[in-house]
């Protein structure tokens, strides 16, 4: 299972001035896997730790925190060899012992050869209840589901993600239908590990939904026994509505659909667990294009999407059998699940999520993208219509040397307007 984090680590060993490294990521984004397959092929010894499974491991953070005094303890422990250099030391589930996450100031200062990786599925969370943390001793790494490339790679379609790796516009549009079948299989399967490599041995799309159903159930089990107990109501109405929200006419975010009466101040505690928790992404409206792009954000008026196209369907229960009528996939509930693809290939390169809507204005641009110094506009087309008035007003206003429409088109490049086709998306930002 090949991800693109992993070069992210070598690069990190490989560092004359290495800090403990914290990966965070929703529970079973393959972040456990991600740390034993890197341990095993490129250190002499792993050293792992699971502070949920084995609790008694706390005991040894409990009192003196100097590395000398932890590494004694975890020998005594586990029996397990442990020496600087040689052995990677992985603190899995770290948030579950707070004191573990505070003791990696002290090997960053007094034993920096201990190389750590530590990982939280809700580690988010855990700091934004008041966890001690060690501020600038640590290192981060965001792992999210498959992009489509990953995915390609993790069912066996090698040379095809290296056709799009490529972008050989070309050879790409002559093999168009075989890219789009497999960008709705992705769609529909998503990038969640376990079902997209269950996915690659069976091709068993049913399957692939029970596996996803499973996982939503962990997680609504997860809100139940991480949340706190006056939050559990609002965070389960936030989560049960995500499908609805989307499908509607205008995608914003609308409190009172949850509840009668609502209000931001009612919700935006959950909705931030949520967040904290890596199953939510928030797409920010701004009502001008301007550096810094932060500075007109409307940060009330927001659109909300899963993590992951595939339990994004499973929550939706669009049916499997879908992938195989023509485009209708792309078109289910107004193309959301594209919207959702390409939030997930934004997300994978760390570009931060805002959406151009003016005051009192029907035009909407669905992503705006700082890239090399400018903010280009892309949007997100994915029925058979893919006229781009919205796009052609942001050009008039902004004056942008390109605008982007990603569809389901060939590659074109038409003055001001340049076509990806949607499955090329991620590869194109990655060459960006």
């Amino acid at each position: 299972m090949k991800r693109k984090a992993y070069d992210t680590l070598v690069n990190w060993k490989n560092a004359t001035s290495r800090k403990p490294m914290i990966i965070q990521g929703a529970r079973q984004v393959g972040k456990t896997y991600l740390m034993k397959h890197f341990g095993e092929h490129e250190f002499p010894q792993v050293a792992y730790f699971n502070f949920e499974s084995q609790p008694i491991l706390s005991n040894v953070f409990q009192n003196d925190l100097s590395p000398d005094t932890i590494i004694n303890g975890l020998k005594l422990l586990t029996n397990v060899v442990i020496e600087p250099q040689n052995t990677l030391l992985i603190f899995d589930e770290i948030q579950a012992c707070p004191r573990a996450l505070t003791a990696l100031k002290y090997f960053q200062e007094q034993a920096p050869d201990y190389p750590i990786l530590a990982a939280g599925s809700l580690l988010g969370v855990a700091l934004h209840q008041g966890v001690s943390f060690p501020v600038g001793k640590v290192d981060f790494l965001q792992l999210n589901p498959f992009d489509f490339i990953e995915f390609l790679e993790a069912t066996d379609n090698e040379k095809w993600a290296q056709l799009l790796i490529d972008c050989n516009w070309e050879l790409q549009e002559s093999v168009s239908p075989l890219l789009i079948d497999l960008l709705k299989k992705y769609l529909l399967v998503g990038g969640m590990p376990e079902v997209a490599v269950n996915f690659g041995k069976t091709g068993d799309l049913a399957q692939a939904r029970l596996t996803q159903a499973s996982i939503l159930m962990a997680y609504e089990n997860d809100f139940s026994k991480h949340a706190p107990i006056e939050l559990l109501p609002r965070i389960r109405l936030v989560w049960q509505s995500i499908v609805g929200q989307l499908a509607k006419e205008n995608s914003k975010f609308i409190y009172s659909l949850l509840r009668k009466g609502s209000r931001a101040k009612d919700f935006e505690l959950a909705i931030e667990w949520l967040k904290d928790a890596g199953l939510v992404h928030k797409v920010t409206r701004v009502n001008k294009s301007a550096w810094p792009i932060e500075a007109y954000a409307k940060w009330d008026d927001f659109k909300l999407y899963l993590h992951d196209c595939g339990l994004l369907g499973a929550l939706a229960q669009l049916p499997p059998a879908i992938v195989l009528e023509d485009d209708r996939l792309f078109t289910e509930f107004k193309g959301i699940l594209s919207e959702q693809y390409a939030v997930q290939q934004l997300v994978s390169q760390n570009f931060h999520l805002f959406y151009w809507r003016p005051e009192n204005a029907e035009a909407e641009v669905d992503f705006l993208l700082p890239i090399n110094g400018e903010i280009i506009p892309l949007e997100i087309k994915s029925s058979e219509n893919v006229r781009s008035r919205s796009l052609s007003v942001y050009s008039k206003e902004y004056s942008p040397t390109i605008c982007i429409r990603a569809s389901l088109l060939a590659y074109r490049h038409q003055q001001w307007l340049l076509n990806i086709p949607l499955y090329s998306l991620g590869p194109w930002l990655i060459k960006k």
